[in-house]
């Protein structure tokens, strides 16, 4: 594990202009998609500097997505543990139930400020999916979703839901046909149409600005928490938690206290099976450094540069790279990071389900998986924050499959 830094961290001078933190990040891309990002990144500076868009981001983060989400403080979770008091910051309440509608509404925002009227994306889990599809529906776009085959018949509730809303859903049979591959054919797709067509990339990764930009939108949720654990607690928490997979919610969670360096930062990777090759998606376990998908950074490969099969209970975290920021900070030491496997998941999903009420979705089960184990190894007096990132209601079929549980 790196040492932990020994200066403070300068976080908004991250990235650089080239889009690099430290040596990751950047921009791979074919030269047909140069122009498109450059465009992407000018529009974007000159948004975030502009009150009516920062205004209009705002209302509807609020009328729309249903911000502030709750801070909850998980009692019966904290007695069965019998360490530390644990916090849920409560994503999972948004509308359609997770975090990531502020980037779906954040990105299309910048859509309609730069002419575009058709919106592509991929997603793994769904949820990225089905959060532009809403968006889209609210504001009249063309929505088009790249799904890999694998992760559609997983995920068929959200595959559902994001045609309900009128978008169209493309199924990738390439690959694995996951979300690395679903990747793959939104860029195509976006090299093809890109005067037109705006891609909403749905996590902290890819090439210059994403990882900023997805970032930026995403730091609601740390800018909310820590306000509300100073209202409840009168203090900030020794231990936030979070779940990996591009990085999205565990940047947005973690942003607002990394110059806090009391406050011990932890990501969850998907451990899979077990560490072994193509048996999970732990990129800080086995990973290098490669490019991947536009951005240098941490990727599961062979010794001749190919990308390994990956596997997660999760497809939200099923995903060969991790995103350059996270990279950063895990090798200056900011930032630490765990894994939790299938078997640790499954359980831990009924356990929250049975003793809170809330059923978390796979891929935040992850970061509760990590969370319940910090807990129970500090005093009571201690308090740990877990970024509860979406709801569980997508993985209800898939659990009870795995359960051998039959719903007929």
């Amino acid at each position: 594990m790196p040492a932990a830094p020994t200066s403070p961290i300068d976080r908004h001078a991250l990235p650089d202009a080239a889009g690099h933190f430290g040596q990751f990040g950047g921009v791979y891309v074919p030269e047909t998609l140069m122009t498109a990002l450059q465009e992407l990144a000018a529009a974007y500076e000159r948004a975030k500097a502009d009150p009516a868009y920062v205004s209009e981001l705002r209302r509807h983060l609020k009328e729309f997505a249903g911000r502030p989400t709750e801070l909850y403080f998980a009692e019966r979770l904290t007695a069965h543990c019998g360490g530390a008091r644990i916090y849920f910051k409560r994503e999972d309440l948004l509308h359609t139930g997770a975090h990531k509608i502020n980037n779906a509404i954040g990105q299309v925002l910048l859509a309609l400020r730069m002419g575009k009227k058709r919106i592509i994306a991929e997603t793994g889990a769904g949820q990225h999916g089905v959060a532009t599809a809403a968006v889209c529906a609210k504001f009249g776009l063309q929505c088009v979703i790249y799904m890999g085959a694998v992760d559609m018949e997983r995920q068929a509730l959200n595959v559902f839901r994001m045609r309900l809303m009128g978008a169209e859903v493309r199924g990738v049979e390439a690959g694995q046909k996951t979300l690395k591959d679903a990747v793959n054919e939104a860029m195509r797709d976006w090299v093809t149409n890109v005067r037109d067509t705006h891609y909403i990339l749905g996590s902290a990764l890819g090439a210059h600005p994403y990882p900023m930009m997805v970032r930026d939108f995403h730091r609601v949720i740390g800018q909310e928490a820590k306000e509300q654990i100073l209202v409840r607690e009168g203090r900030l928490p020794d231990e936030i938690v979070a779940c990996v997979g591009g990085g999205s919610n565990a940047i947005g969670v973690f942003f607002d206290f990394l110059q806090d360096p009391a406050v011990k930062l932890i990501g969850v990777e998907a451990g899979g099976r077990g560490i072994t090759r193509g048996e999970h998606a732990a990129r800080f376990e086995g990973g290098k450094l490669g490019v991947l998908q536009g951005s240098k950074t941490y990727i599961l490969q062979n010794p001749d540069g190919q990308i390994e099969l990956t596997h997660s209970v999760s497809a939200g975290l099923d995903y060969a790279a991790i995103g350059p920021e996270h990279a950063y900070y895990r090798d200056i030491g900011r930032i630490s990071y765990a894994y939790a496997t299938d078997d640790e998941v499954m359980e831990t999903f009924q356990l929250v389900s049975r003793l809170e009420g809330i059923i978390p979705a796979l891929e935040s089960t992850h970061a509760i998986v990590e969370g319940l184990k910090r807990a129970k190894a500090l005093s009571k007096d201690k308090l740990v924050l877990i970024n509860l990132s979406g709801r569980g209601d997508k993985d209800v079929n898939q659990v009870a499959k795995l359960l051998g549980v039959s719903l007929r």
